[in-house]
């Protein structure tokens, strides 16, 4: 009997254990080893299937796809469905480390977002397989500190930029009603012919160039370009030049300007503030508008900060960048010094210069102001922007460093 057992035992051995998918192990999986799995739908055969053997991922790339970027991109098409194309648009994210802000509606989508290289860079590729899509301008920057945002935002909007009353009603769809976009190239040489075009031949052939810095004025209090006019207000949708019609208004660059004979450079951060306001502008009678194509961070990327004086303001997390983040390569330390000493803000409570470019909120829940200060303003005034918002019922606490609030109804009622 023993021996019809031992006989018989090749009969009896177990089946080979399947492997686990290494995502659902509790076995740690080796560092820089990928695994291979047959595709959805496949079915193996009555023969042998050869293993692939593991693929191997040098350390330098692991370290790339789990750094952290920003990426930003908006392209204006027409989207039949919107709200399908949110649900569309959140499957894919399943699964996948982005937090940010990305608006769908009839006109196309606006998206900023932060998450690991791997991660960010698949999404837009996706969004980019589509052939409406294919040739929109996608820009990415660093974001050492991890995500930028605290949470993903995804859905419908009315309107893809804050901006009163809407943005459906305005023809954003027709690229003859938007300003001509310029390169960053073709932006710096408008730049570079600014001082002669106003000096000299303005007179001889009655042309002249303005720069129109379409941001809020916080924003230009850390950068901007050489010229242009700070401008007067704190939020987009409240912006109104051109629109002052024959009243005189000091504030407005465009006041009682000669639309034939003037070219309008206008710049943002991204290009789609500029967009949109140029199709307000176009509706008023103004012709000759241009747009930096790509708003700020991409001339910075491609012409370094040619012109442009401070840092940029970004609405992340991390609100101001020196231009050195959007080059290709690191600057020397003279470069770094030489653009650093270029320009200081100023401190709004005592206007005493400011070189750390960075924002705070005023303590005032009640205010919420978004200015520079100096080191001594911010002690003194516990972290509000005026003696008034010292004394105000509803305050929060001086935060040290680059801390930043949470949100309001966190310290609502003294919590």
């Amino acid at each position: 009997m023993a021996s019809a057992v031992h006989h018989n035992c090749h009969l009896l051995r177990p089946l080979p254990t399947p492997s686990r998918h290494p995502r659902l192990s509790f076995s740690p999986r080796p560092a820089g080893l990928r695994s291979f799995f047959p595709a959805p739908g496949f079915r193996l055969g009555t023969h042998a299937v050869a293993l692939a053997e593991p693929e191997f991922v040098p350390p330098e790339e692991e370290e790339e796809d789990a750094r952290f970027v920003v990426v930003t991109f908006y392209k204006f098409v027409p989207l039949e469905d919107p709200h399908a194309e949110v649900v569309r648009h959140l499957n894919f994210l399943q699964g996948r480390d982005i937090h940010g802000r990305i608006y769908l509606n009839e006109q196309g989508i606006n998206a900023q977002y932060s998450g690991p290289h791997k991660d960010a860079v698949a999404y837009a590729d996706w969004v980019k397989k589509h052939h409406r899509f294919s040739d929109m301008l996608v820009q990415t920057s660093p974001a050492v500190t991890g995500h930028a945002f605290p949470r993903l935002k995804l859905r419908y909007k009315p309107s893809l930029v804050q901006l009163e009353g809407g943005s459906l009603h305005l023809p954003l769809l027709d690229p003859n009603m938007r300003a001509t976009p310029l390169t960053p190239s073709e932006w710096k040489e408008r730049l570079e012919a600014r001082t002669c075009l106003d000096v000299s031949s303005s007179e001889t052939s009655g042309r002249r160039l303005l720069l129109l810095d379409v941001r809020n004025d916080y924003e230009w209090d850390i950068g901007h370009f050489e010229g242009a006019q700070r401008p007067n207000v704190d939020c987009f949708r409240s912006t109104s030049f051109g629109l002052s019609g024959e009243m005189e208004d000091p504030s407005d660059p465009l006041n009682g300007i000669d639309r034939e004979r003037t070219d309008i450079l206008m710049y943002c951060t991204g290009g789609i503030r500029c967009d949109v306001y140029s199709t307000i502008l176009r509706k008023k009678g103004f012709r000759n508008l241009y747009t930096l194509e790509g708003g700020v961070s991409n001339y910075l990327k491609a012409e370094e900060p040619a012109g442009w004086v401070g840092n940029l303001f970004v609405f992340d997390g991390r609100l101001s960048l020196p231009p050195a983040t959007f080059r290709q390569s690191l600057p020397s330390e003279e470069e770094e010094k030489e653009e650093n000493g270029r320009w200081v803000g100023c401190c709004y409570a005592c206007r005493s210069e400011v070189v750390e470019l960075r924002h705070r909120n005023c303590a005032n829940i009640d205010c919420n102001r978004l200015y520079l200060c100096c080191g001594w303003c911010a002690e003194e005034l516990r972290g509000c922007c005026s003696s008034d918002c010292k004394v105000a019922p509803r305050l929060r606490p001086l935060l040290p460093g680059h801390q930043r609030y949470l949100k309001w109804h966190v310290y609502r009622d003294g919590r």
